[in-house]
């Protein structure tokens, strides 16, 4: 197949998917057909601690998740960790050059090794407001990653991964972005930008009232209680954007 035409195959099939299971199944499809033997999709956080639903998808050995579980590596994790310092998928071969790499890092490499999970890519996904998040497709030590299908991998990790979070997220991307008013989106822009009630309305010739209602009820549209979460909702939706902010 080629390999433009397994991504497109992939975005397909994955579109309208209403259970965990099929896209487990539709994701080890496209992981063995890219050449890789395993893939794990997952917030990168403390499965025990987690804050709120987080999600998980994996078909690494038992004994290997078991022990990453119990030793509460989903933080410490060198790939998880290295994830912070690009938005670029990365072979795992180029962490050391990325991040400072100590004893529990190696081992957890050495024990993936043992496991059969040697080597492989990895995804980042950075969604405001959520934790941190990759997609990662691994072989073993004696296989090769395979670097044709690098590109190919990317658009997947980045399509199962929103896939995921539409299907396992309550909040997550499944009824599309809410809609604020007009006064509300101008409200929530200057709230932003650090404005108290009485300044905002000053700004845009509303009372003090009248500007704590709006925030109220964009509040409530979200279901979220703090102001300061107001920002981080309506930038991840797309109803405000980081320029409109930052134009201060």
């Amino acid at each position: 197949m080629h390999r433009l035409l397994l991504a497109q195959e992939f975005e397909h099939r994955t579109k309208d998917l209403k259970a965990v299971a099929d896209l487990e199944d539709v994701l080890g499809e496209a992981c063995s057909a890219m050449g890789f033997r395993y893939f794990a999709l997952m917030h990168h956080v403390d499965t025990a601690e987690g804050p709120g639903p987080s999600l998980r998808l994996h078909n690494y050995p038992l004994s290997f998740s078991s022990w990453f579980d119990e030793n509460r590596f989903g933080r410490l994790d060198p790939v998880h960790r290295a994830c912070h310092r690009t938005t670029k998928g990365f072979r795992w071969a180029h962490v050391p050059a990325m991040i400072r790499l100590g004893g529990t890092d190696f081992e957890i490499l050495e024990r993936a090794r043992r496991e059969g999970i040697a080597n492989g890519f990895t995804v980042p996904a950075h969604v405001p407001g959520e934790s941190r998040g990759s997609c990662s497709f691994a072989v073993s030590e004696a296989e090769d990653v395979p670097d044709d299908w690098l590109p190919v991998a990317q658009l997947i990790g980045v399509c199962a991964f929103e896939t995921a979070r539409r299907l396992m997220l309550p909040d997550g991307p499944s009824g599309g972005p809410l809609r604020l008013t007009a006064r509300q989106r101008d409200c929530v822009i200057w709230a932003a930008r650090g404005k108290t009630d009485w300044e905002i309305g000053r700004i845009l010739g509303l009372s003090k009232e009248t500007v704590r209602q709006h925030l109220k009820q964009a509040r409530e549209r979200y279901g979220i209680q703090k102001r300061s979460q107001l920002a981080v909702r309506a930038l991840y939706d797309g109803v405000i954007s980081f320029g409109e902010v930052l134009d201060s």
